[in-house]
């Protein structure tokens, strides 16, 4: 019997119901949504981010502004429910304003709401074929040009309210009338919105204590907070927000005009929600995985995303929202103040809902240049010269440029396609243009350099150049491209054939000189530092019954030649000067816990104590263990140790068989030793201590918690010892509990607060971990 193997077991319940088990608390009605304080509070984060956008977004279209509450609360709670990337928030959004004021212009408001629900149900169906991921394929500068295009016409309509105009029906308008408004400017409405962008941009930089309590409140709230208050008080005046009344509210009418213009706009609309959707919720991520001391959340399910993107569109629309996709701008504000999971989206949609029937009067407070500036800089903000540096080292740079033109100057789809056509042909001109050279370098060598792709199309430039070269003489084939189809490969090997068949010698390398498709030298050249450790099996062709000591021998034989002269000289100064480990980490015995990689740990730094469960006696304990109660006394009082870690993990065989045991079972070694495991299982079904859970989530099933509550348990067991109380007492000796989730490569530490029982996640930048 393996001591740790990874088993399923039949979830179980609480101790207060009938049936007596050992699982974590059910979920009441199978349910996965609840609420946490810190999807709570960061849920009043993104509503008061998300208000003034939404206002601002409706009045850059020229929509109704209630539309953009219902937008915004439809997003929230639709999408968040429904969609596959819980830490995404969705409403009306930046990347849709351009496309929906042109419809407005063009179809009128409730014709907008139509498509806008064509749009939904084309979502709906575009997810159940799970066609998300394709739609990821598109070209990166055709994606970033797109909404670096409607970006700049953002910024172009939205300066023209800003400085007290109106905005014209287009980019190209927009720019030719901004001349003629600059000249009739007045001072009220420029003032504002400069007032606004000073404080959206300074926000984020308040230095000091009382800065970083103020950076608490979001910034678009700020500025937009900031500039009603001077407005009030000096620009009573200044054109401000007008929220109808909802009973005059209008929804959607079936949609008229021509078939292909509505079908061009249902089509448009879909684009750009979807790839907005999409990009932000991979952005959403990377972005939680880099979270400081959080679980790495799972991948956002794409499918499902669009599926619920779709659905909070069409819903949208019947209730006469605007268009709704998932936004990086409020998704990452939700992420970084703290959201675990989709309650956090629900509830700003709740909030905003709410302050759409009861803040009205508050609303309508706001002036227009302030939200106008707010999304005006946006709009700036979507010109990503990060993008822009990125496509231009990539050599895309063309791409881009042709797809902001073509939205700038004929509209979103139209500047997508034109992106698309640019993007083709410069890989059709990629494929095709290959330049092959031969040089003279003396009498009997020459270099062939071919620079581009080999293909059918190269072919008889290449096999013209190559019977340049005379027969016998010493020649090097440099490729520098990254593809080369059959018939180049053909035509290549068949002259190197002929030329060696004449006494010639032929060398193929790359750009960098080193050969190509050369045979390895070394039996071990396929393997990596980690290759020998993952698959020992890379280059074992011995005979079954040896297999397992070549094995041995191999990685014997690997360890003197590759790693021997690296730490040789540190293991000769540990062999002078002794051993000096600073912890003792007690964990199992199983064969995936590899102690010095999870802890970057070397020769010397660990006084490392294994055994099946990773469990530890108390002290006079029946049938005890004086070898793991020798270890730790030890490396307490002989080496002085300064921390004890007690390690569990995931899939653990020793506490599925400790659960699984029966009290008349056979009293083999191993049911022996899992006895002192037996308070462990006390404890997890125990009223009087609460459950011990992973931050962010409850445990998966009665093997995770009783490895947790495990953990806890043997703490309590070290705390009994002589020589580890005394440490203790002194304040000189800490203790750490440790949990390792193998299949997702993830160690959680046990809080400092005991009576919480509670294990957070380690991530990536985590410098410290206080003491238990």
């Amino acid at each position: 019997m393996s001591a740790c193997v990874p088993t399923r077991t039949q979830p179980l319940t609480h101790p207060d119901s009938q049936q007596h088990s050992h699982a974590p608390p059910p979920r009441k009605g199978g349910r996965r949504f609840r609420i946490a304080g810190a999807d709570l509070s960061a849920s009043v984060t993104v509503f008061l981010l998300a208000v003034p956008m939404s206002l601002g977004l409706a009045v850059a279209i020229d929509a109704p502004l209630e539309a953009g509450l219902i937008a915004a609360g439809v997003g929230g709670i639709v999408a968040g429910l429904l969609g596959g990337s819980p830490l995404l928030v969705s409403g009306p959004s930046a990347g849709l304003t351009v496309v929906s004021a042109e419809l407005i212009q063009s179809y009128g408001w409730r014709t907008t709401c139509a498509i806008t629900v064509l749009a939904g149900l084309l979502q709906i169906a575009l997810g159940s074929l799970k066609t998300a991921r394709s739609a990821l394929a598109v070209s990166p500068a055709i994606v970033h040009g797109t909404l670096a295009g409607i970006g700049a016409a953002i910024a172009l309509a939205q300066l023209h309210i800003v400085l007290g105009g109106s905005p014209q029906s287009s980019a190209v308008d927009n720019a030719q009338a901004l001349p003629g408004q600059l000249a009739k400017v007045g001072p009220a409405a420029p003032l504002i919105g400069a007032l606004t962008i000073a404080v959206l941009m300074t926000w984020p930089r308040l230095p000091g204590r009382v800065g970083k309590a103020l950076r608490r409140i979001p910034a678009a709230l700020a500025c937009v907070v900031i500039a009603t208050g001077v407005a009030a008080v000096a620009a009573p005046g200044i054109a401000r927000v007008d929220l109808p009344s909802w009973d005059a509210h209008v929804l959607p009418e079936l949609p008229h005009g021509p078939v292909a213009g509505l079908v061009a706009a249902v089509l448009t609309v879909t684009l750009v929600a979807s790839l907005e959707s999409l990009l932000s919720a991979v952005a959403m991520d990377k972005l939680a995985a880099e979270r400081p001391g959080a679980a790495a959340p799972a991948r956002a399910d794409l499918d499902r995303e669009l599926r619920g993107q779709g659905i909070a569109n069409a819903v949208s629309g019947l209730l006469g929202g605007m268009p709704v996709s998932g936004g990086a701008v409020r998704g990452s504000a939700n992420v970084r103040a703290g959201a675990t999971g989709r309650a956090s989206t629900v509830l700003h949609g709740v909030w905003v809902l709410l302050a759409a029937g009861l803040l009205v009067a508050v609303l309508e407070w706001i002036p227009l240049a302030a939200l106008a500036a707010l999304v005006m800089m946006v709009g700036i903000q979507m010109v990503s010269f990060a993008h822009i540096r990125n496509v231009h080292k990539h050599r895309e740079f063309l791409v881009y440029v042709a797809t902001v033109a073509g939205v700038l100057l004929f509209g979103v789809l139209q500047g997508v396609v034109i992106g698309i056509a640019v993007a083709v042909a410069v890989a059709l001109r990629r494929v095709a243009r290959t330049r092959i050279t031969v040089q003279c370098q003396d009498d009997l060598s020459y270099l062939v350099r071919a620079r581009g792709q080999l293909t059918f199309l190269a072919v008889p430039r290449l096999t013209r150049a190559l019977n340049q070269v005379p027969q016998g003489a010493s020649t090097v084939v440099e490729l520098d491209g990254s593809f080369m189809d059959h018939a180049a490969y053909e035509a290549l090997q068949s002259w190197q054939d002929t030329h060696t068949a004449h006494g010639g010698k032929v060398r193929i390398t790359g750009r960098s000189g080193g050969r190509i498709a050369e045979p390895a030298s070394s039996p071990q050249s396929c393997c990596r530092p980690w290759t020998p450790w993952r698959n020992h099996h890379c280059h074992d062709k011995a005979p079954a019954p040896r297999r397992h000591g070549h094995q041995l021998a191999s990685g014997l034989s690997s360890f003197q030649r590759n790693t021997a002269p690296l730490v040789r000289d540190e293991l000769a100064r540990l062999a002078r000067e002794g051993q000096q480990p600073s912890q003792l980490f007690l964990t199992c015995a199983d064969s995936r816990l590899v102690t010095s990689m999870i802890t970057s740990s070397g020769p010397g730094d660990l006084f490392t104590v294994r055994n099946v469960g990773n469990l530890v006696p108390p002290p006079g304990a029946e049938c005890g263990d004086d070898s793991v109660a020798a270890a730790i006394e030890y490396a307490v009082e002989v080496l002085r140790v300064e921390s004890i870690t007690v390690c569990g993990h995931s899939g653990c065989g020793a506490m599925q068989a400790l659960l699984n045991s029966k009290p008349d079972a056979p009293q083999t070694p191993l049911q022996r030793w899992l006895r002192h495991g037996t308070p462990s299982l006390e404890r997890m079904a125990s009223r009087k201590h609460a459950w011990a859970r992973i931050s962010g989530r409850l445990p998966a099933d009665a093997v995770e918690q009783l490895c947790l509550t495990n953990v806890v348990q043997q703490l309590d067991h070290l705390r009994r010892h002589e020589s580890v109380a005394r440490r203790l007492a002194e304040g000189t000796l800490a203790l750490h509990g440790m949990y390792f989730h193998v299949g997702e490569a993830q160690a959680y530490l046990l809080a400092s607060d005991d009576c919480e029982e509670v294990f957070e996640g380690v991530g990536p930048t985590a410098l410290e971990v206080s003491p238990t």
